[in-house]
Protein backbone atom coordinates (compact mmCIF):
# COMPACT_ATOMS: atom_id res chain seq x y z
CA UNK A 1 0.00 0.00 0.00
CA UNK A 2 1.38 3.38 -0.98
CA UNK A 3 1.73 5.68 2.04
CA UNK A 4 1.11 9.39 1.45
CA UNK A 5 3.83 11.72 2.70
CA UNK A 6 2.78 14.42 5.19
CA UNK A 7 3.17 18.00 4.03
CA UNK A 8 3.29 21.26 5.97
CA UNK A 9 0.04 23.24 6.24
CA UNK A 10 0.32 26.96 7.02
CA UNK A 11 -2.31 29.20 8.60
CA UNK A 12 -1.74 31.85 5.93
CA UNK A 13 -2.96 29.38 3.32
CA UNK A 14 -6.23 28.55 5.10
CA UNK A 15 -9.46 28.87 3.14
CA UNK A 16 -12.94 28.14 4.44
CA UNK A 17 -14.58 25.06 2.90
CA UNK A 18 -16.81 25.72 -0.13
CA UNK A 19 -19.41 23.29 1.26
CA UNK A 20 -20.79 22.39 4.69
CA UNK A 21 -22.40 19.17 5.94
CA UNK A 22 -25.34 19.80 8.28
CA UNK A 23 -26.24 16.14 8.84
CA UNK A 24 -24.28 12.94 8.33
CA UNK A 25 -26.21 9.66 8.21
CA UNK A 26 -24.01 6.56 8.14
CA UNK A 27 -24.90 2.89 7.79
CA UNK A 28 -22.28 0.20 8.38
CA UNK A 29 -23.07 -3.37 7.29
CA UNK A 30 -20.20 -5.13 9.06
CA UNK A 31 -18.80 -8.39 7.76
CA UNK A 32 -15.61 -10.41 8.18
CA UNK A 33 -14.61 -9.98 4.52
CA UNK A 34 -16.27 -6.84 3.11
CA UNK A 35 -18.03 -3.99 4.88
CA UNK A 36 -20.51 -1.80 3.03
CA UNK A 37 -20.74 1.82 4.15
CA UNK A 38 -23.63 4.01 3.02
CA UNK A 39 -23.43 7.75 3.74
CA UNK A 40 -26.15 10.35 3.28
CA UNK A 41 -24.65 13.82 3.55
CA UNK A 42 -27.03 16.80 3.85
CA UNK A 43 -24.88 19.45 2.20
CA UNK A 44 -25.04 23.12 1.24
CA UNK A 45 -22.71 25.72 -0.12
CA UNK A 46 -20.88 27.67 2.57
CA UNK A 47 -22.03 31.32 2.58
CA UNK A 48 -18.69 32.31 4.13
CA UNK A 49 -16.96 31.09 0.96
CA UNK A 50 -18.79 33.68 -1.11
CA UNK A 51 -20.81 33.23 -4.27
CA UNK A 52 -19.21 30.35 -6.07
CA UNK A 53 -19.64 27.54 -8.54
CA UNK A 54 -16.74 25.61 -7.02
CA UNK A 55 -16.95 21.84 -7.56
CA UNK A 56 -17.59 19.47 -4.68
CA UNK A 57 -14.33 17.74 -3.80
CA UNK A 58 -14.52 15.00 -1.17
CA UNK A 59 -11.58 13.28 0.51
CA UNK A 60 -11.19 9.51 0.21
CA UNK A 61 -8.61 6.78 0.59
CA UNK A 62 -7.23 4.54 -2.11
CA UNK A 63 -8.66 1.50 -0.32
CA UNK A 64 -12.22 2.94 -0.46
CA UNK A 65 -14.07 1.40 -3.40
CA UNK A 66 -16.97 3.49 -4.68
CA UNK A 67 -20.03 1.41 -5.54
CA UNK A 68 -22.38 4.25 -6.39
CA UNK A 69 -23.11 7.92 -5.83
CA UNK A 70 -26.42 9.81 -5.98
CA UNK A 71 -27.52 13.41 -5.56
CA UNK A 72 -31.05 13.90 -4.21
CA UNK A 73 -31.82 10.28 -5.14
CA UNK A 74 -30.60 10.80 -8.73
CA UNK A 75 -27.93 8.19 -9.37
CA UNK A 76 -25.01 9.90 -11.03
CA UNK A 77 -23.66 8.20 -14.17
CA UNK A 78 -19.85 7.87 -14.34
CA UNK A 79 -19.54 10.83 -16.72
CA UNK A 80 -20.94 13.20 -14.06
CA UNK A 81 -18.21 12.57 -11.48
CA UNK A 82 -14.60 11.48 -11.40
CA UNK A 83 -12.17 9.96 -8.95
CA UNK A 84 -8.73 11.54 -9.02
CA UNK A 85 -6.21 9.78 -6.78
CA UNK A 86 -7.77 10.25 -3.33
CA UNK A 87 -10.61 12.65 -4.29
CA UNK A 88 -14.19 12.30 -5.48
CA UNK A 89 -14.99 15.32 -7.68
CA UNK A 90 -18.50 16.38 -8.71
CA UNK A 91 -18.60 19.51 -10.86
CA UNK A 92 -22.31 20.28 -11.06
CA UNK A 93 -24.16 20.67 -7.75
CA UNK A 94 -27.15 22.58 -6.41
CA UNK A 95 -26.82 25.03 -3.54
CA UNK A 96 -28.41 22.44 -1.22
CA UNK A 97 -28.60 18.69 -1.78
CA UNK A 98 -28.30 15.24 -0.21
CA UNK A 99 -25.32 13.26 -1.46
CA UNK A 100 -25.48 9.48 -1.05
CA UNK A 101 -22.33 7.39 -1.43
CA UNK A 102 -22.09 3.63 -1.14
CA UNK A 103 -18.56 2.35 -0.59
CA UNK A 104 -16.89 -0.97 0.07
CA UNK A 105 -13.98 -1.34 2.48
CA UNK A 106 -12.07 -4.31 3.89
CA UNK A 107 -11.30 -3.54 7.57
CA UNK A 108 -9.52 -6.87 8.08
CA UNK A 109 -6.92 -5.78 5.49
CA UNK A 110 -6.50 -2.27 6.87
CA UNK A 111 -2.87 -2.36 7.96
CA UNK A 112 -2.56 1.42 8.26
CA UNK A 113 -5.00 1.24 11.24
CA UNK A 114 -6.68 4.49 10.21
CA UNK A 115 -10.40 4.63 9.63
CA UNK A 116 -12.21 1.36 10.39
CA UNK A 117 -10.04 -1.69 10.99
CA UNK A 118 -10.58 -5.21 12.32
CA UNK A 119 -8.12 -6.55 14.85
CA UNK A 120 -8.46 -9.96 16.47
CA UNK A 121 -12.23 -10.42 16.64
CA UNK A 122 -13.42 -6.80 16.85
CA UNK A 123 -13.95 -3.72 14.72
CA UNK A 124 -12.52 -0.39 15.87
CA UNK A 125 -11.97 3.09 14.43
CA UNK A 126 -9.18 5.63 14.63
CA UNK A 127 -10.07 8.79 12.72
CA UNK A 128 -7.61 11.40 14.03
CA UNK A 129 -6.24 13.28 12.23
CA UNK A 130 -7.51 12.31 8.75
CA UNK A 131 -8.68 8.73 9.19
CA UNK A 132 -12.35 9.19 8.34
CA UNK A 133 -11.54 9.43 4.61
CA UNK A 134 -10.50 5.77 4.77
CA UNK A 135 -14.11 4.87 5.60
CA UNK A 136 -16.03 6.86 2.98
CA UNK A 137 -15.77 10.01 0.87
CA UNK A 138 -16.16 13.10 3.05
CA UNK A 139 -15.03 16.65 3.79
CA UNK A 140 -12.43 15.29 6.19
CA UNK A 141 -11.28 18.52 7.84
CA UNK A 142 -11.73 19.75 11.43
CA UNK A 143 -13.65 22.92 10.48
CA UNK A 144 -16.56 20.96 8.95
CA UNK A 145 -18.93 20.14 11.81
CA UNK A 146 -21.91 17.83 11.38
CA UNK A 147 -24.61 16.07 13.39
CA UNK A 148 -24.04 12.31 13.09
CA UNK A 149 -26.54 9.45 13.05
CA UNK A 150 -24.88 6.03 12.80
CA UNK A 151 -26.56 2.72 12.03
CA UNK A 152 -24.57 -0.47 12.71
CA UNK A 153 -25.71 -3.78 11.20
CA UNK A 154 -23.91 -6.93 12.33
CA UNK A 155 -24.24 -10.51 13.52
CA UNK A 156 -25.00 -10.11 17.22
CA UNK A 157 -23.60 -13.56 18.02
CA UNK A 158 -20.18 -12.35 16.86
CA UNK A 159 -20.55 -8.71 17.85
CA UNK A 160 -22.89 -8.39 20.85
CA UNK A 161 -21.49 -4.91 21.60
CA UNK A 162 -22.08 -2.30 18.85
CA UNK A 163 -21.18 1.25 19.82
CA UNK A 164 -20.90 4.70 18.27
CA UNK A 165 -21.06 8.33 19.36
CA UNK A 166 -24.12 9.76 21.08
CA UNK A 167 -27.19 8.04 22.50
CA UNK A 168 -28.63 4.73 21.37
CA UNK A 169 -32.02 5.60 19.84
CA UNK A 170 -33.15 2.40 18.12
CA UNK A 171 -32.49 -1.35 18.05
CA UNK A 172 -34.02 -4.04 15.83
CA UNK A 173 -33.44 -6.88 13.38
CA UNK A 174 -33.05 -7.17 9.62
CA UNK A 175 -35.02 -9.72 7.60
CA UNK A 176 -31.83 -11.82 7.52
CA UNK A 177 -31.60 -11.84 11.33
CA UNK A 178 -28.76 -9.36 11.79
CA UNK A 179 -28.99 -6.85 14.64
CA UNK A 180 -29.44 -3.16 13.85
CA UNK A 181 -28.36 -0.50 16.36
CA UNK A 182 -28.81 3.24 15.72
CA UNK A 183 -26.81 5.92 17.53
CA UNK A 184 -27.49 9.66 17.34
CA UNK A 185 -25.29 12.52 18.52
CA UNK A 186 -27.29 15.78 18.39
CA UNK A 187 -24.21 17.97 18.78
CA UNK A 188 -22.13 18.82 15.67
CA UNK A 189 -18.59 17.43 15.58
CA UNK A 190 -15.81 17.02 13.01
CA UNK A 191 -15.27 13.64 11.38
CA UNK A 192 -12.04 12.97 13.27
CA UNK A 193 -14.08 12.53 16.48
CA UNK A 194 -16.27 9.82 14.95
CA UNK A 195 -16.01 6.41 16.62
CA UNK A 196 -17.33 2.90 16.11
CA UNK A 197 -16.59 -0.27 18.07
CA UNK A 198 -18.12 -3.71 17.53
CA UNK A 199 -17.01 -6.84 19.33
CA UNK A 200 -17.49 -9.28 22.16
CA UNK A 201 -16.63 -7.20 25.23
CA UNK A 202 -17.39 -7.29 28.94
CA UNK A 203 -18.82 -4.17 30.57
CA UNK A 204 -18.77 -2.37 33.91
CA UNK A 205 -21.86 -0.18 34.53
CA UNK A 206 -22.26 2.80 36.84
CA UNK A 207 -24.09 6.15 36.97
CA UNK A 208 -23.14 9.78 37.48
CA UNK A 209 -25.60 12.38 38.82
CA UNK A 210 -24.98 15.83 37.34
CA UNK A 211 -25.32 19.15 39.14
CA UNK A 212 -28.82 19.51 37.62
CA UNK A 213 -29.71 16.00 38.87
CA UNK A 214 -29.58 14.29 35.47
CA UNK A 215 -28.57 10.63 35.62
CA UNK A 216 -25.78 9.77 33.18
CA UNK A 217 -25.15 6.12 32.41
CA UNK A 218 -21.45 5.24 32.57
CA UNK A 219 -20.00 2.17 30.85
CA UNK A 220 -16.46 0.85 30.51
CA UNK A 221 -16.02 -1.96 27.98
CA UNK A 222 -12.98 -4.21 27.80
CA UNK A 223 -11.98 -7.77 27.02
CA UNK A 224 -13.23 -10.24 29.60
CA UNK A 225 -9.73 -10.97 30.93
CA UNK A 226 -9.38 -7.28 31.88
CA UNK A 227 -12.78 -6.60 33.44
CA UNK A 228 -11.34 -6.85 36.98
CA UNK A 229 -9.12 -3.83 36.23
CA UNK A 230 -11.71 -1.14 35.46
CA UNK A 231 -12.83 0.00 38.96
CA UNK A 232 -10.15 2.66 39.35
CA UNK A 233 -10.85 4.02 35.85
CA UNK A 234 -14.56 4.30 36.64
CA UNK A 235 -13.89 6.27 39.81
CA UNK A 236 -11.45 8.51 37.93
CA UNK A 237 -14.11 9.16 35.27
CA UNK A 238 -16.67 10.24 37.87
CA UNK A 239 -14.13 12.50 39.60
CA UNK A 240 -13.20 14.15 36.30
CA UNK A 241 -16.86 14.77 35.38
CA UNK A 242 -17.45 16.36 38.78
CA UNK A 243 -14.30 18.48 38.38
CA UNK A 244 -15.55 19.79 35.02
CA UNK A 245 -18.78 20.89 36.68
CA UNK A 246 -17.18 22.47 39.74
CA UNK A 247 -14.32 24.16 37.89
CA UNK A 248 -15.91 25.22 34.62
CA UNK A 249 -19.64 24.75 35.15
CA UNK A 250 -19.64 22.27 32.26
CA UNK A 251 -22.29 19.57 32.60
CA UNK A 252 -22.07 16.50 30.38
CA UNK A 253 -24.59 16.79 27.55
CA UNK A 254 -25.40 13.21 26.48
CA UNK A 255 -27.32 10.46 28.33
CA UNK A 256 -24.40 8.03 28.33
CA UNK A 257 -20.60 8.18 28.55
CA UNK A 258 -18.71 5.14 27.29
CA UNK A 259 -15.07 4.10 27.42
CA UNK A 260 -13.60 1.19 25.48
CA UNK A 261 -10.22 -0.12 26.68
CA UNK A 262 -8.80 -2.89 24.50
CA UNK A 263 -5.41 -4.46 23.98
CA UNK A 264 -5.35 -3.88 20.20
CA UNK A 265 -6.11 -0.14 19.97
CA UNK A 266 -3.33 1.39 17.89
CA UNK A 267 -2.87 4.60 19.94
CA UNK A 268 -2.70 5.48 23.62
CA UNK A 269 -6.19 6.99 23.64
CA UNK A 270 -8.66 8.96 21.55
CA UNK A 271 -11.18 11.45 22.95
CA UNK A 272 -14.07 10.63 20.60
CA UNK A 273 -17.29 12.39 21.68
CA UNK A 274 -19.08 10.17 24.20
CA UNK A 275 -17.03 7.09 23.25
CA UNK A 276 -13.42 7.34 24.37
CA UNK A 277 -11.15 4.53 23.15
CA UNK A 278 -8.01 3.56 25.08
CA UNK A 279 -5.28 1.04 24.72
CA UNK A 280 -5.76 -1.06 27.86
CA UNK A 281 -2.19 -0.39 29.02
CA UNK A 282 -3.05 3.33 29.41
CA UNK A 283 -6.23 2.96 31.46
CA UNK A 284 -6.62 -0.29 33.36
CA UNK A 285 -5.22 -0.99 36.82
CA UNK A 286 -5.77 -3.35 39.72
CA UNK A 287 -4.53 -3.60 43.29
CA UNK A 288 -1.36 -5.58 43.94
CA UNK A 289 -2.56 -6.76 47.32
CA UNK A 290 -5.74 -7.05 49.32
CA UNK A 291 -5.55 -3.63 51.00
CA UNK A 292 -5.89 -1.91 47.61
CA UNK A 293 -3.36 0.82 48.37
CA UNK A 294 -0.85 -0.09 45.67
CA UNK A 295 -2.00 -0.03 42.09
CA UNK A 296 -0.27 -1.55 39.12
CA UNK A 297 -0.88 -0.86 35.46
CA UNK A 298 -3.01 -3.30 33.51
Amino acid sequence: MKESQPSAIYLKDYKVPPFLIDKTELTFDLDETTTIVTSRLHMRRNPAFGKSTAPLILDGGEEVKLIGVAMDDYELPPEEYRISEDKLIITATADEFVLTCETLIEPQNNTRLEGLYRSSSMFCTQCEAEGFRHITYYLDRPDVMSVFTTTIIADEARYPVMLSNGNEVERGKTDEGKTVVVWHDPFPKPAYLFALVAGNLAVKNDVFITQSQREIKLQIFTESHNIDKVDYAMEALKRSMRWDEETYGREYDLDIFMIVAVDDFNMGAMENKGLNIFNSSCLLAKSRNHNGRHLSAG
